[in-house]
């Protein structure tokens, strides 16, 4: 099973030298990726709502952090873990990651997902309630970005007009991953999308992959080339646990793996350690 390695953004701090150092550690482990997360924005509590991650977090901007470890590393794959898409001008994404597989020799995968703050999307000038819609479009004409040597394109949110997006990505196309988990994301993943990352339990995760393996088939797609990772989301550092919930999707057929901790581990020193021991509980 192959592992990834998720970028702790709201703990390495600023110093590029542990950036540099992080990612060369995963490396050297042999983590097969490495997944750096989106948010341009944080947002405070307003009334009922309450974000997942307050004003006080920090995330580091996907594109440049992806750039940065490509450019301190040899091997590894790189991943945005997930990028909120429909919140991004789409011929810009489609440029910032053509840049990162050029610079990194074709090892970017693009993870996508609509994202859960409403807040941002608004001080972006971005419409929220028609993000699913936006995403599906946006993937088409990346894609053909990626492609074609001219593009003209009429859609719902997108005008283009014989334009083109130079220099080309070492991958033509880049594939695209999903992250998320409801019905409208799976169904989409299954119709559009290289691979599924989402962020469940095994036992929550199976009825899911049931109408996923049902979405691919009703598409004409081969499971087979459809790619499954779990995010294995954990509120404590108990390798008992990790290793429990990978062989769970293990189990269900996943080929990769990923420890997302949701507690803050500001050492860094144990955030190396977190890699070593994630690897040596983990499926092999």
């Amino acid at each position: 099973m192959l592992l990834s390695a998720f970028f702790p953004t709201r703990d390495i701090g600023r110093d590029p030298a542990k950036i540099r150092d992080w990612a060369q550690a995963a490396e050297d482990l042999g983590y097969d990726c490495i997944e750096v997360a989106d948010h341009v924005f944080g947002a405070a509590p307003r009334g009922d709502w309450k974000p997942n991650y307050s004003e006080h977090d920090p995330f580091h901007e996907t594109f440049t952090t992806m750039a940065f470890i490509a450019a301190v590393t040899k091997n590894i794959k790189l991943c945005s873990g997930v990028l909120i898409l429909p919140q991004r001008q789409t011929g810009v994404v489609a440029k910032q990651a053509a840049e990162v597989d050029i610079l990194s020799g074709g090892r970017l995968r693009l993870g996508v997902g609509v994202g859960w703050n409403h807040v941002e999307y608004e001080a972006l000038g971005i419409d929220w309630k028609t993000r699913g819609a936006r995403q599906a479009e946006q993937i088409e004409v990346m894609r053909r970005l990626w492609t074609e040597d001219l593009v003209t394109f009429e859609g719902k949110f997108h005008t283009l007009i014989d334009v083109t997006l130079l220099p080309v990505p070492v991958q033509r196309p880049i594939p695209i991953w999903f992250g998320g988990s409801s019905d409208a994301v799976v169904r989409r993943a299954a119709r559009i999308g290289d691979g599924w990352m989402p962020i469940l339990s095994p036992e929550a995760a199976e009825p899911k992959l049931a109408a996923l393996r049902q979405h691919l088939e009703a598409f004409g797609r081969d499971p087979a080339k459809f790619g499954l990772e779990g995010w294995l989301r954990v509120d404590e550092a108990d390798p008992q646990l990790w290793a429990a919930a990978a062989h769970g999707w293990q189990r269900l057929g996943a080929t990769m793996v990923m420890l997302f901790p949701r507690y803050r581990e500001p050492e860094f020193d144990r955030q190396i350690e977190t890699l070593r021991r994630f690897k040596e509980v983990a499926p092999r």
